[in-house]
């Protein structure tokens, strides 16, 4: 209601169009005239006396609404009247005293006018410019992105912007008059009064002028985690706190996604030094593997010679091929990292597993594991990189030892069946301490292990790499019997197809992913 008012005085004091210019003018003759006449119908009564004082009113009007100018002109027309009625009784000279005192009290009028008019004008503009700069701010305050409100010094909501209705889904004339402690969750909401009463009494600053982060609630009772600033201003005897709050969700959200990329590349920055390690091993390895496949090649002529029957006979011969097989694993692993690439063929799975078997369950029957097989003799034909497949085999097979440790039950089961999808699928199941969910769902993630400080964690993510690049998936549950079981499946050889090779392309970030 002051605005409206305000805006009226402004309309009321704007500078005159030229018409409006005139209408001073038109009211000093209009009173001037009018005092004419009433001097003339007192003219019985009053005679040659009080003629200047029926213009007085034609200067007060002229000079207020016009200033100088019209002020001046009531002037003249009054003494130039005023002398006229003067002579209908022969007496000017007498009165000259009251006209020359007329006179200067209508110019004095006329100069108090102007400085009125002049006073009024300055007024308007200072109105229509503090209108002018309250729509300003306004309408900064409108469009600012952070929610804002204002409250007096018991709690009071006085202002809430529009920001503040998207943020807290409550609408300004909910909320404006009510105590902001509604906007705050247990058990801010019931101590927020006692941290006004402390800070009136103390000034000691605990939020005032220092940015903080809190928790808000929102109208449907969600919380939102918001960054508030506090500014305290005075009016009167009263104090006023402005409180600016920016939503933290997308910038927590952008964080986070921050820190998954940065730990993403730290990850990549791993495989990347792994794969050339890897690389540089293969390369050094493959040196010595050679020399000590000759060397027990010619000892075991040698021991043929000197000794046919000697036990030793057959465990050098078994020496000298798991070092020509460990020599074709690590050319196959550089092959592997450096192209992506491998070969495959047509394969027996029987006699695939029973030789990874052999390698991967050393030392178990030590451990008190019970190993069972079955074959399905109707899918043991698959298309497949002997020699990769067996190290997911060996891997798995190593793993389920391991997982075997501290349990009583210790139970191995490796099976071949068909998949539901028609391919080969191979299943290793243990009786160990089983999978924790948290593992469970990045269990095939490099660096993800369940042995510890003991284990790398590139394992499962290596045999998953192997997998998928021959067509098939690999994955883990729960064993009724208590423990884990893994399964994969492979390409089945089609029936009659020669044993050539193929080539069998993988991802080019197989490795690790």
């Amino acid at each position: 209601m002051e605005r409206l008012w305000s805006a009226m005085d402004v309309v009321a004091t704007a500078p005159a169009r030229p018409r409006a210019r005139l209408m001073p003018y038109v009211y000093a003759g209009l009173l001037v005239g009018v005092g004419a006449i009433a001097r003339l119908a007192l003219d019985p009564l009053l005679g040659d006396r009080v003629v200047f004082l029926m213009f007085v009113p034609a200067l007060i009007v002229a000079a207020s609404t016009g200033g100088l100018l019209p002020g001046l002109t009531a002037t003249a027309a009054s003494v130039a009247v005023g002398v006229a009625l003067l002579a209908r009784y022969g007496v000017i000279l007498g009165n000259q005293v009251d006209a020359s005192l007329f006179a200067c009290l209508g110019v004095a009028v006329a100069f108090g006018g102007e400085w009125l008019r002049r006073a009024r004008s300055h007024a308007a503009e200072m109105t229509t410019h503090v209108l002018e700069r309250q729509d300003h701010l306004k309408s900064i305050l409108d469009t600012v992105p952070d929610a804002m409100i204002v409250i007096d010094e018991s709690g009071e909501i006085q202002t809430f912007g529009p920001a503040a209705e998207t943020l807290f889904q409550w609408s300004k004339s909910e909320v404006v008059g009510q105590n902001v402690r509604m906007l705050m969750p247990s058990p801010d909401r019931e101590a927020h009064d006692s941290y006004l009463e402390h800070y009136a009494r103390t000034g000691e600053r605990r939020i005032v002028g220092l940015p903080r982060t809190v928790t808000a609630q929102r109208k449907d009772g969600s919380l939102v985690i918001v960054e508030l600033y506090v500014g305290e201003t005075g009016s009167g005897d009263r104090k006023f706190y402005t409180g600016f709050l920016r939503d933290l969700t997308e910038r927590n959200a952008s964080d986070a996604r921050l820190r998954g990329l940065e730990a993403e590349l730290a990850h990549i920055s791993r495989l990347s030094a792994m794969g050339e390690m890897a690389s540089s091993l293969a390369h050094e390895l493959n040196q010595p593997l050679s020399a000590i496949s000759n060397y027990l090649k010619g000892g075991l002529m040698v021991l043929q010679r000197e000794n046919p029957k000697s036990r030793a006979l057959g465990p050098m011969d078994k020496a000298a091929e798991q070092s020509l097989r460990a020599g074709e694993i690590i050319r196959r692993l550089r092959n592997f990292v450096a192209s992506g690439d491998t070969e495959r063929s047509q394969a027996s799975l029987k006699t695939l597993m029973e030789e990874a078997s052999a390698l991967g369950l050393v030392g178990a029957r030590e451990r008190g594991v019970t190993t069972r097989m079955e074959w399905d003799p109707a899918v043991d034909g698959v298309l497949v990189d002997k020699v990769q497949v067996q190290q997911v085999v060996l891997n798995l097979l190593r793993n389920a030892v391991e997982a075997m440790e501290d349990v009583e039950r210790r139970e191995l089961h490796v099976k071949t069946g068909m998949a539901p999808d028609g391919m080969t699928m191979v299943s290793v199941a243990d009786t160990g301490c089983g999978l924790s969910p948290q593992i469970a769902d990045q269990l095939f993630e490099p660096f993800v292990t369940t042995k510890g400080a003991q284990g790398m964690g590139v394992g499962l993510s290596i045999s998953r790499s192997i997998i998928e690049a021959h067509g098939g998936r690999i994955w883990a549950e729960p064993n009724p019997l208590g423990g884990t079981v893994f399964r994969f499946t492979l390409p089945a050889a089609v029936s009659g197809s020669s044993p050539g090779e193929h080539r069998l392309g993988f991802p080019s970030n197989s490795i690790g992913t």
